[in-house]
């Protein structure tokens, strides 16, 4: 066994679902398509990813000396249903159980530790989409799966429920092929959003993303992009993903199992929320990205809708 195969098989110990190696070179063709999404504006008021741009395009200056990406991938799906029914709000499948962020970190820090007892002069820097890294293109590269049209990352193990995490190493480790794109002729996600974000395959119009509007952004939305019933996230592109419907497997990590109430969240009864109460209930949760203000705001918006 390979150091690339030892470090694939400890990470897969540790309850990654996938893992690949990509070859730290050169990112011209992704850097260009960053660089032009963003004076598009398509990052809305995502300002971070603009000021980060020379570190996402170029690993070395995040660690000098790099010459290995570790890319990640971890099953998230569980197969729970949002009701049908005008009284619930929808929250994307991704919170509905404890933070990913937490999740994801532990195990890169025991994979992390484990590298450094295996490998002599190792040095790394792990990220749970936290850093200036551009994860999507290196799970790509690494061969973990491909950029779909709705941009997210899919592999043809599991479909797009995934969490990715990914570990910038000094180690020259055997490199994957890249991942190559199975979306073909299909069109579903971009035909499915619910406010055209998808403006083009694999480009996204942040300020049009539900996702966007009811995490991310502060202040009030215009009540077009205020549809179907999503307070926290939405999932629609993925939902209608086919390779979501034929490949997607419960996850074995039990902390991604749904809490009570995420699945079937009662607008009259969550509007009423106190800020004590959103801290309390989304403690170690990712719905606290939203903060109380953020989560309320959606759910009158929803609620609005329907007056």
């Amino acid at each position: 066994m390979n150091s690339a195969e030892r470090v694939k098989a400890k990470a897969a110990e540790l309850g990654f679902s996938k893992a690949g190696i990509a070859r730290v070179g050169e990112v011209g063709v992704e850097a260009s398509r960053l660089r032009e999404w963003l004076d598009s504006g398509f990052h809305a008021t995502m300002h971070w990813m603009k000021s980060s741009i020379e570190k996402r395009t170029d690993v070395n200056k995040v660690l000098p000396g790099a010459k290995s990406v570790i890319a990640l991938a971890m099953n998230y799906f569980t197969p729970e249903k949002h009701p049908d029914s005008g009284e619930f709000g929808k929250i994307s499948r991704y919170a509905w159980g404890d933070d990913y962020h937490d999740i994801l970190s532990e195990k890169l820090k025991m994979l992390d530790a484990w590298l450094g007892r295996e490998f002599i002069g190792y040095e790394g820097r792990y990220y749970v989409d936290t850093g200036p890294i551009m994860e999507k293109a290196w799970a790509q590269k690494a061969g973990v799966g491909w950029i779909g049209k709705h941009t997210n990352v899919i592999t043809q193990e599991m479909g797009s429920w995934v969490f990715l995490g990914e570990i910038i190493t000094n180690l020259e480790l055997e490199p994957d092929s890249p991942a190559t794109d199975h979306c073909g002729t299909c069109s579903l996600c971009i035909e499915a959003c619910p406010t055209g974000a998808i403006t083009e395959p694999y480009v996204v119009d942040s300020g049009r993303c539900l996702s966007y509007l009811t995490i991310e952004h502060r202040g009030n939305f215009d009540k077009e992009f205020r549809t179907d019933g999503w307070i926290y996230g939405c999932d629609v592109c993925q939902d209608v993903c086919p390779w979501n419907e034929r490949f997607a497997t419960e996850t074995e990590e039990k902390r991604f199992q749904p809490r009570e109430g995420s699945v079937a969240a009662r607008l009259t009864d969550w509007k009423s929320m106190s800020r004590e109460e959103f801290s309390a209930r989304f403690k170690r949760s990712p719905i606290k990205r939203t903060k109380h203000e953020g989560l309320i705001r959606n759910i009158r918006a929803v609620l609005d809708e329907k007056v």
